[in-house]
């Protein structure tokens, strides 16, 4: 089976993997944030792989530049969304602090990839 070049970065994989996590943690959220914090968490923790995959497939460095600095933008939105979503009481601390934990070196490999984009 043919591996796609954005199935060889390991950022990729890395989003994969919170966005997984955030799915099954939205399950612990009220039914009432289904149009909500639950439907923003799970776009924009999905967002940050798609936007990774798209860009792997553009020919020029400054368009996939473009598409790593979107898959940083819907990590940061991700944060935003986790720190409101503690804030309100559907996650806890600890589920919380896990999610951070796996985004900062999401977002350090992120903007490793963008500048070598860049340059």
């Amino acid at each position: 089976m043919y591996t796609y070049p954005f199935e060889k970065l390991g950022v990729w994989y890395d989003a994969k993997e919170l966005a997984k996590s955030i799915y099954l943690l939205m399950s612990s959220f009220p039914s009432s944030e289904k149009y909500g914090l639950i439907s923003q968490l799970r776009r924009a923790s999905i967002s940050i792989c798609s936007n990774l995959s798209e860009g792997s497939s553009r020919s020029t460095k400054k368009d996939q530049s473009h598409f790593t600095t979107l898959a940083f933008s819907s990590a940061m939105e991700v944060i935003n969304q986790l720190i409101i979503s503690q804030e309100l009481g559907y996650i806890d601390h600890g589920a919380y602090f896990e999610c951070r934990r796996k985004i900062e070196p999401l977002t350090n490999k992120l903007n490793a990839l963008r500048n070598s984009q860049r340059s």
